[in-house]
């Protein structure tokens, strides 16, 4: 390996690839988060990383474009979150580095968690019109995760640049998912 290495390269889990083979499109924001929460779960359930998962959609038509589950203790990378995960997923599927470029549809970020502040930079710059939320940021650091400083003026931005925001999609059943992560002794990382 050269230092610094030339190439950093992530793996999703396998069963990550194998639950998404053929997902129809989801019409419904409800159904896009059940989806994404479910994805959580099963990465709890295989013990692959963190309680999170994300996925960016088509706004218009409900097709989903990639999704993602956090890698930061699989791939060993602080950065690896599923937020930025599926953004990089989704920008590689359509070959740009911005998911709200002209004249393209609108995309969406499903999230199973509030995101924290390195995730809500990443929403910024992705250029996704829409940013959809499960669990709540409390929610998150009552099981031990540091969320960092993500304020009142830092979603106020992201709106101000254009960014809708929707809170609470199935905010119960992600909250079961973290729960679910703590009783199985899942780690956490940034405490």
């Amino acid at each position: 390996m050269s230092f610094p290495p030339d190439r950093i390269e992530f793996s999703l889990p396998e069963w990550l690839s194998e639950r998404l083979g053929a997902v129809a499109p989801k019409p419904a924001v409800e159904d896009r988060m059940r989806l994404v929460v479910d994805l959580s779960r099963e990465q709890v359930r295989h013990a692959t990383g963190g309680p999170f998962a994300a996925a960016v959609f088509e706004a218009g038509t409900g097709a989903l474009v990639s999704a993602g589950v956090n890698l930061v203790e699989r791939q060993g990378n602080s950065a690896l979150h599923a937020e930025v995960v599926a953004i990089m997923l989704a920008e590689a599927a359509i070959g740009t580095f911005h998911l709200g470029g002209l004249g393209g549809p609108d995309y969406e970020l499903v999230t199973s968690s509030s995101p924290c502040a390195m995730c809500l930079g990443a929403v910024l710059w992705s250029g996704v019109r829409r940013l959809v939320i499960a669990a709540r940021t409390e929610d998150v650091e009552a099981i031990g995760f540091d969320e960092g400083p993500v304020f009142a003026g830092s979603w106020a931005h992201l709106e101000h640049k254009g960014v809708r925001i929707v809170r609470d999609v199935c905010r119960e059943e992600a909250v079961s998912v973290l729960r679910e992560y703590v009783r199985r002794g899942g780690l956490i990382y940034n405490p």
